[in-house]
């Protein structure tokens, strides 16, 4: 399209920006691709007609608000595969506008989802069967410091694994470089803590294992499960987390909705098992939920 087309993110160098910035308050940028750096008071649109918000999960409800601010009366469509509670109850009562997409691509299977205990035997076998038909696993832990002693277990279990270890911490050009020789297979397990989320498609890689399922939210979870089942092999997710008679009703409920809806584009009724299990927040202020 003849359009002028840039982005925003904290890997451009302060030049880069600048120059950006300039073009854009001039209105030679026709689009601009950003993180949460959009809003900052530095970017100037000189005429903005169109606001589009993808994984709006991940925005605050501040946030939204500030980016509907640049401009009254902008076309907004915000899209997302598990819309936060506080949304989804504006769609259900008819303040927006909601259509869902319901049809997979083709070729596509479901994600087979387990939930286990934390163990070696069952981290095993996962690798080892997807290593069997030369594809590669993410293993999401998120916490940092249990990067390497993870790493440790695999290689002492399985020798011939090649782990590569990517995080939030390291530097923009380390963590592209790692995820870019993922991609090229040059490893066989990616880990890492939940960074893999949103964004990265690499289809050789269908078994996710996520350890410690049981702290993240429902959104969270689905989102990561996407990552693997992109191509038309049938993929594997395993959610590590204590026997559920042991977990708080709320932890259990969000692992058990996950086991349930594993079909493609069940996005919509595990948004729904979100609201059911969260509440909607405050639809006039900014709380989102009663957590």
């Amino acid at each position: 399209m003849p359009v002028r087309v840039e982005y925003l993110t904290r890997a451009r160098s302060t030049k880069q920006t600048t120059a950006i910035l300039k073009d854009l308050a001039e209105g030679r940028v026709d689009i601009l691709i950003g993180t949460h750096k959009i809003i900052s008071k530095s970017v100037k649109f000189k005429d903005l007609g169109l606001l589009i918000i993808d994984e709006e999960q991940k925005f605050g409800v501040s946030t939204k608000e500030k980016l509907r601010q640049l401009k009254s009366n902008i076309d907004t469509l915000t899209m997302s595969a598990t819309p936060i509670p506080r949304t989804l109850q504006f769609s259900l009562v008819g303040a927006r506008d909601l259509s869902v997409i319901q049809t997979p691509p083709p070729n596509r299977y479901p994600i087979q989802t387990e939930i286990h205990t934390f163990g070696a035997e069952i981290i095993t076998d996962a690798i080892n069967f997807e290593m069997s038909r030369n594809g590669q696993i993410y293993f999401v832990n998120n916490r940092i410091s249990d990067l390497t002693h993870i790493a440790e277990m695999i290689h002492k279990y399985i020798p011939d694994a090649r782990v590569a270890i990517g995080h939030g911490q390291m530097k923009p050009e380390e963590l592209e470089k790692i995820i870019l020789d993922f991609s090229n297979y040059d490893y066989d397990v990616l880990l890492s803590t939940t960074i893999v989320e949103n964004g990265i498609d690499i289809p050789n890689a269908n078994t996710i294992i996520i350890n410690a399922a049981h702290n993240f939210g429902l959104s969270d979870l689905h989102q990561m499960r996407g990552r693997v089942g992109r191509g038309n092999r049938k993929a594997f997710c395993y959610l590590l987390a204590p026997p559920l008679a042991d977990l708080p009703a709320d932890s259990r409920r969000r692992l058990e909705a996950l086991e349930n809806f594993s079909d493609l584009g069940s996005g919509i009724n595990i948004a729904m098992q979100d609201l059911d299990i969260r509440g909607a927040g405050n639809l006039l202020g900014s709380e989102q939920a009663e957590e």
